[in-house]
């Protein structure tokens, strides 16, 4: 897994999606991955990602929320992203809400283990720059928010 497009999937990507929670809005990814395979099990994944939010925030600012975790649950690395119309109830790192979501499906071995470093630490590069970030929140089909995480222009590439 070298490169940040080849776990972008149009299929796990949604927009327009309206949460009443932070639960609410895991949730709604989880049974995205679930739809296209990527998990087995929804509350099983969904408590597994709870486990992992309870060592430290996973709201990265700039209503950007990350959340991940190891399950068991897993059939297959991923990423499910949402934007949701209002921002959603999170603990940030500047105290403000979430529209955006990223959530990783990893598996609990040890290969997948390197592979959700490698992961975060892709999506985190990007989202190190305001102009990726403007484009997340502004994208209106999952090509255009596929192409804000993979277009190298003002990225410093």
């Amino acid at each position: 897994m070298e490169q940040i497009d080849e776990v972008l999937d149009p299929r796990l990507i949604k927009l327009n999606l309206n949460a009443s929670s932070k639960r609410d809005a895991i949730t709604q990814l989880s049974e995205t991955l679930k739809d296209a395979d990527y998990i087995n099990d929804v509350p099983s994944f969904v408590k597994d990602i709870y486990l992992r939010e309870k060592e430290g925030i996973t709201g990265i600012g700039d209503g950007i929320a990350i959340p991940h975790g190891k399950s068991d649950y897993v059939t297959k690395v991923g990423v499910a992203i949402g934007v949701f119309n209002k921002p959603i109830e999170w603990e940030t790192l500047d105290d403000e809400g979430v529209t955006v979501v990223i959530l990783f499906a990893v598996s609990n071995d040890t290969e997948s283990a390197r592979n959700q470093l490698k992961l975060l630490s892709l999506f985190a590069a990007r989202l190190g720059h305001e102009d990726v970030i403007e484009k997340l929140k502004k994208a209106t089909s999952s090509a255009e928010l596929i192409a804000a995480f993979t277009e190298k222009e003002g990225l410093g590439q």
